[in-house]
């Protein structure tokens, strides 16, 4: 049996339009700093690709690893940026990649704007409006944040400090149409 943070091939094509679009909202942090480097943008087409069907399950495991960015090379909103991409592009490998993506995302639109606080949740807020009734379903099967190890969303990075809260804020919004989140 495989991890309970796979789901259905249907299922990661259906998160992975949205994560590309979580990704896709705060490109421009990396884009302004390495303007020639388009692996991050590649890699969103790629996952967009994926979830039109356009690209298979094998081929995108095998390329997942193609669009990582040297984080020494760029500032933390741009690296923060390139990792939601990234964590995009890896979600034909485990569909809970998905919200590693989203949290990501919010993660560097808050450390783009440090003086503003409200911006991660703000982020958060978007990133659960954009979410069809069927990505929420889809999401919504998945263990919550640092209960499951097979995967990543088990113990460890993004189930720790803001990346943990953002993406523990994401799974309680699925549940709740209106999604009030609180303040990160």
């Amino acid at each position: 049996m495989g991890s309970p943070q796979t789901l259905s091939e249907g299922d990661r094509r259906v998160v992975a339009a949205w994560a590309a679009d979580c990704a896709d909202r705060v490109l421009g942090l990396f884009e302004a700093e390495s303007p020639g480097d388009t692996r991050p943008r590649d890699s969103i087409a790629r996952t967009r690709a994926f979830a039109r069907g356009e690209v298979d399950v094998a081929e995108e495991i095998r390329r997942r690893f193609v669009g990582r960015v040297d984080a020494r090379a760029v500032s933390a909103p741009a690296v923060a940026a390139a990792r939601a991409a990234g964590r995009a592009a890896a979600i034909p490998h485990l569909g809970a990649h998905a919200l590693g993506a989203a949290a990501y995302a919010a993660n560097a639109a808050g450390l783009a704007l440090p003086h503003r606080p409200e911006v991660v949740s703000q982020e958060v807020g978007w990133q659960l409006d954009r979410m069809s009734a069927a990505v929420r379903a889809a999401l919504g099967q998945l263990p919550p944040v640092g209960e499951n190890s097979s995967g990543p969303l088990g113990p460890g990075l993004l189930a720790s400090g803001l990346l943990g809260t953002i993406i523990r804020d994401l799974q309680v919004g699925l549940a709740d149409p209106d999604h009030a989140v609180a303040a990160v």
